[in-house]
């Protein structure tokens, strides 16, 4: 662009008007600071429904700020004509697309994100065989702590060519599963009600939710499953285990036999595979 054509679309700097941009930015920059930090606070003191609808709320309020921001800002620096706005916008649009392709493809991506919310903060999820709990819905990533404390970052971009897996989708309502591997002979009507058992007298069961014994019978003896609700999604880790170490205990004491997994023998080599 020329010069003449630059004046004709920024206005001139003033002092005032540097101040108020200033403002602006300050002003939004804290409210998203008080947001990121305030609801998260609240939410991580309730239980069910309102902590998630809080935690979902962040990167919304988050991007509001912004373009509220950007609006407030763009009319003190630019003269506010169809013209202008076609000319600044496209040549910003240019520079970013030849520039910025992957960086621009997961802004554009972080603000689908919210508004389609494939997840949100609160929601534990699976990408690319990453598994753990949102943390921070970022305008570039999505942040998720996995089960061993591991701070994982994963760009918005892989949303356009990779599944994501949603365990809870913004509800408290999270399903785990406790694997029982028996020897084919045994009582099946009895082992079904014992793990029922089990799971209904769990101390992490969440109690209107449906708890589901599924059989199926395998070339190498039988597969059971123990399906139920933990009441919270972050308490899974310890639900499962507590249905395993119950229902094994149980399963024992009936004389129901474990299956392990066929062992063989590398003489080549003197290892072992299973």
């Amino acid at each position: 662009m020329e010069k003449r054509q630059l004046e004709q679309i920024f206005k001139a700097p003033d002092s005032g008007t540097i101040l108020e941009l200033i403002l602006i930015v300050i002003g939004a920059a804290l409210l998203i600071m008080a947001t990121q930090k305030l609801l998260p606070w609240i939410a991580n003191r309730l239980h069910g429904k309102p902590r998630f609808f809080l935690l979902a709320m962040v990167p919304l309020l988050r991007l509001i700020f912004i373009v509220m921001a950007i609006l407030l800002a763009v009319p003190r620096v630019i003269e506010p004509s169809l013209q202008n706005m076609v000319a600044v916008f496209g040549s910003l649009g240019l520079a970013l697309g030849f520039a910025l392709k992957d960086y621009a493809g997961s802004l554009i991506a972080g603000v689908v994100a919210v508004g389609e919310r494939p997840y949100r903060n609160g929601d534990w999820i699976e990408i690319n065989g990453n598994y753990g709990e949102v943390t921070h819905v970022g305008i570039r990533t999505v942040q998720i702590v996995t089960p061993d404390d591991t701070v994982v970052c994963i760009p918005h971009l892989k949303l356009w060519n990779q599944a994501v897996s949603n365990a809870n989708n913004g509800t408290p309502k999270l399903q785990c599963v406790a694997d029982f591997y028996l020897h084919p002979h045994h009582d099946a009507a009895r082992v079904k009600d014992l793990l029922q058992d089990v799971g209904l007298t769990s101390p992490y069961l969440r109690y209107n939710e449906p708890v589901l014994v599924i059989a199926q019978e395998k070339p190498w003896g039988s597969h059971y499953q123990l399906k139920a609700y933990p009441i919270d999604p972050r308490q899974q880790f310890r639900f499962v285990t507590d249905l395993t170490v119950r229902g094994k205990e149980c399963l024992l004491a009936q004389g129901v036999g474990f299956i392990s997994a066929p062992v063989t023998a590398d003489r080549s080599s003197g290892s072992e595979s299973v």
